[in-house]
């Protein structure tokens, strides 16, 4: 039985990579600074290690997860819409809307 034709690379994982880097590391500082807004308690020498931490993760963890995106449109679409619901999320919370 022949092997099927590998698939070739689709153009598009340029486009997937720039939202990652760019969207992946917003959304990154966005989670780093929710973090920060429910942690008003802790000593900022803790705290702000804790935020600093969660960048990374956060962020290699997008990028490492948009080439699952059918296209780049949809992982840009995506993680425009994550960032706005986190910066919206975080906003809302400084506003004092979870007191």
């Amino acid at each position: 039985m022949p092997a099927a034709p590998a698939e070739p690379i689709r153009p598009d994982w340029v486009s997937k990579t720039l939202a990652g880097l760019l969207l992946g590391l917003s959304l990154a500082f966005t989670a780093s600074a929710l973090l920060m807004t429910q942690l008003r308690g802790m000593p900022l020498a803790v705290s702000g290690q804790l935020a600093m931490w969660l960048v990374p993760p956060v962020w290699l963890g997008v990028l490492s997860s948009v080439y699952f995106f059918r296209n780049g449109l949809r992982a840009w679409a995506w993680l425009l819409g994550a960032n706005a619901a986190a910066l919206g999320l975080w906003w809302w919370l400084r506003q004092g809307g979870a007191a």
